[in-house]
């Protein structure tokens, strides 16, 4: 019996020695930073604000193992809403995308089978920051690795829907939270 045990026991500790010597999944930008100020190209036209309205490059790595798609979000928790802002949903990135260009949202450039959410200015592309003005507001930018290669939503679907099947299914994140004000 002590010998299984410590079999086990070896057994368990190698496989957590070797998911600690993995990479971690990571979410990095050429055009935002964690805690950085965004640059007017992340800026929403419209709503008094005046910016390009482009959604930024990301470029992800290291995804976990079993990944199958990925769902990408930007989110603003301190929009004057009760529930926040969505900037951004995508869904369905096929597993072989690992970045999108800059302004990619809305274009040919978006990966093939990847499906644009409506977001809370009411489009299926990015809607930039545009706070209140004096408000610094935080932009948090989520890579999500999924354990599938479709996201069954139906057309209607809301950013709060895709968050909470994806954060029901996910097998990993990573974050970049940058900031803007006015």
């Amino acid at each position: 019996m002590r010998r299984t045990s410590l079999i086990a026991g070896l057994a368990l500790v190698g496989a957590m020695a070797s998911a600690a010597g993995a990479a971690p999944f990571r979410l990095s930008s050429s055009t935002i930073a964690e805690g950085v100020q965004m640059g007017r190209d992340q800026v929403f036209a419209g709503f008094g604000c005046s910016g390009g309205n482009l959604s930024p490059q990301l470029s992800w790595s290291d995804a976990p193992e079993g990944t199958k798609s990925f769902a990408l979000s930007a989110y603003d928790p301190d929009a004057p809403t009760g529930s926040g802002w969505w900037h951004w949903s995508v869904v369905n990135i096929p597993a072989d995308v690992t970045a999108l260009e800059p302004g990619a949202s809305g274009t040919a450039a978006m990966p093939a089978g990847a499906r644009e959410i409506v977001n809370d200015y009411g489009v299926s592309s990015f809607g930039g920051a545009c706070p209140p003005p004096g408000e610094v507001h935080r932009y948090v930018f989520t890579i999500h690795a999924l354990p599938v290669e479709t996201l069954e939503l139906p057309e209607t679907a809301s950013p709060a829907l895709v968050g909470f099947m994806v954060n029901a299914a996910e097998l990993g994140r990573a974050r970049i939270t940058a900031v803007y004000t006015r």
